[in-house]
Formats: C-alpha cells, structure tokens, sequence
C-alpha cells in the first residue's frame, strides 16, 4: 500500500488597509481580537510604514508588512511588483479593508489566481442619506468602521467577537524609554492631552476657543498638565504660542520621535481632548477616555474611538449637521455654527467629570 502526504497549508490572512492613521488605527482591536481568538492561524497587516507601532508587538501571530506606495509600489507596474512579493508569501486568504482603487487592482489579481477573498462594506448609501440636504436626512446611526471590519472575516469564515483593552494590555507604555522631561511617572498629578487638529477645517475647534478650555482646565489647579499632541507646521507655531503663555503646556513634538513614543506618552493621560481625527483613535487604542468635538462630522457615521463613550462626544445639534463625512466639504450657511456655537464650557465640564470620577477611583 502506498501512503500519499498531503502538505496543509497553514492558514495565512493578509489584511490590507493602507490609509489613513485614524482608519488605520480603527483595525487594531478587530485585529487583535481575530489573532487572539484562532492563535494558530498566521497574520500579516500591509500597510504604509508610518503604521508598524500599531501592530508590531500586538500579538505573537501578527506580522507587518511595508508597502511604500509613492516609490517602490507606485503606479500599475508597482503594485504588480507588490503582488509578486505578496504571492510569494501563500496567502490563504484576503481581507480588503480598504476598498480603494490600489486595494481593488491587488483584490482583482488575487480573484484571478483563485484566492479567498473578501472586501469592506463602507455602507456608502447611508452616510449619503445621513449628510443629504436637511429635508432629505436620516440621522440613522450606521454601523461602526469596527463592525465593517469584522463583516469582511465572518465572511473569509473567521468569525470574532471583539475584544481589546490595549496595545499596551492591562498596564501602561514603559514610560521610562521617553526622552527627558517626559520620562518622569506623573504622581499626583493629573495630565491632560489636548490634540486641537484635524485635517479639515469643519473638524477643527477655534483655537481662540480651544484656548479658553486650557485657561479653565488650568486655572486653580497646579497638579494639572497639558500635553500638546501635533506636528505639522502651523501646529508647531500655535503651540509654542501656547507653551510660552502657560508654563504648564508642554509641545509632545518637540521633545517624542515617533508614533511609538506618542503612544507610550499617551497611555499615562488621564484624559484626551481631540477632534474627530487619529489622536482620538490613537487614545481609544491605549485605554485613554477621549473627549471628542464633533463639528461637520457625527459620530453616527460610525467612526468614535474604540470603547469610547458617548457621553464624552461633544456636539451641538443642528439641522444641518452633519453636512459631511470626513469634514472636507464647504460650509452651507457659511459661519461654522456647527463649532463656533459650541461652548467651551461643556467641553471643561466633560473632561472635569472624568477627571474627578478617576481621582474618586484611584485607591487612598
């Protein structure tokens, strides 16, 4: 009698999501929990290099991958060079988390090559309903970019219920692995992040305004500090304005390199304050409640942060809003009313009621 060996395959799921941060970063507790629920299968997560902090010591059986899609992978020619490398790696199955005109060529070769492969569903339909014109709008919560996710490996046959803390787990980042004045464990006192950008204007607080809540939060109480999370240019700028006023307000970017050293930092604040952007996702990712302000956007387009809650989301209710998705769209009536109606006060009010409930927590 003759004895055939068939060689197994081991299972191998590629994820693909290549943009941007904050969505990015939306699929590392789905990630995690589909690692931790089948510990035998095999993970790799492709995306742009900035995003390896968030996956590279997630899990044992997640590995990342780069795809420098401006220079190496650019163009047709560079993502069939990307497909070679990916083919070579016996791939079981393919998650499209992105769903973008790049993902959909990669999906289109591994459909033709008889892959397992499955696409996120982005429910385009509803977010249209949900920024139409006033007498056309549905303020229908849609569902979450988490459970999105989690559709596309139901589908692949990877069921998972999610479940997530930390990148960090159950303590913080090593806080002693930051640069000088960062590096000191914060006692007694209370620190606070405030992340005051975003990529669109309809998304973005008055500074003038964002400044009243730092001269509130500050005002009377010494054991608080304010971290300045941030780095593009006119960041910079307005927040050495800031550091200069309040002795207390320290610029992240000019002393942490790298989203790893943000994240260490962040996983020792009390609080965030953040727009509808990545500082806010990146909080949710370390266990940090956020007090989020929503302008133009809402979060019923199904992108708060992680365990974050509701009660902590900051808005005001117009007819109007939300007029847009991702804040990029003109305003229609021209004044912001959406931001610049919004009081400081409730955002003070908020992060004073988490800041007294975690004092309340921490032991005597």
């Amino acid at each position: 009698m003759v004895l055939t060996l068939k060689t197994m395959k081991t299972e191998h799921i590629l994820i693909i999501r290549f943009s941007a941060m904050g969505d990015v970063a939306m699929t590392v507790p789905i990630v995690y929990s589909l690692a931790a629920t089948y510990p035998n299968i095999r993970i790799t997560v492709l995306s742009r290099p900035f995003a390896r902090p968030l996956f590279e010591n997630l899990a044992p059986n997640i590995g990342f991958m780069e795809a420098d899609l401006k220079n190496e992978y650019h163009g047709v020619k560079g993502l069939n060079k990307l497909y070679r490398r990916l083919i070579a790696k016996n791939f079981t199955a393919i998650a499209d988390l992105h769903d973008v005109l790049r993902t959909k060529y990669l999906r289109m070769r591994f459909d033709l090559a008889s892959f397992n492969v499955e696409h996120i569903n982005k429910h385009r339909s509803g977010k249209r309903q949900l920024c139409a014109p006033d007498n056309k709008k549905k303020k229908v919560q849609q569902p979450t970019s988490f459970d999105n996710y989690c559709e596309v490996f139901e589908k692949l046959g990877y069921p998972v219920q999610p479940f997530f803390r930390s990148i960090f787990g159950h303590s913080k980042g090593n806080i002693s692995k930051l640069p000088s004045p960062l590096n000191t464990p914060k006692n007694q006192e209370q620190w606070i992040g405030i992340a005051p950008f975003a990529a669109h204007k309809g998304k973005i607080y008055p500074l003038e305004k964002m400044e009243k809540v730092m001269e509130k939060i500050l005002e009377n109480h010494p054991e608080r500090h304010i971290y300045l999370f941030g780095g593009g240019k006119k960041e910079k700028n307005q927040f050495k304005e800031w550091v200069d006023k309040y002795p207390r307000c320290i610029n992240v970017s000019n002393h942490l390199s790298g989203l790893g050293e943000e994240l260490i930092l962040m996983s020792h604040l009390n609080v965030m304050i953040s727009m509808d952007s990545a500082n806010m996702h990146l909080a949710s990712l370390v266990g940090i409640p956020v007090v989020s302000v929503w302008g133009a956007t809402h979060p019923f387009a199904g992108f708060m942060g992680w365990n974050q809650s509701n009660k902590n989301a900051i808005q005001i209710d117009l007819e109007c809003r939300p007029c847009s998705i991702y804040g990029n769209k003109p305003c229609l009536r021209g004044d912001f009313a959406c931001m610049n109606r919004l009081q400081p006060q409730l955002i003070i009010d908020r992060v004073n009621a988490i800041l007294n409930q975690k004092a309340n927590e921490e032991p005597a």
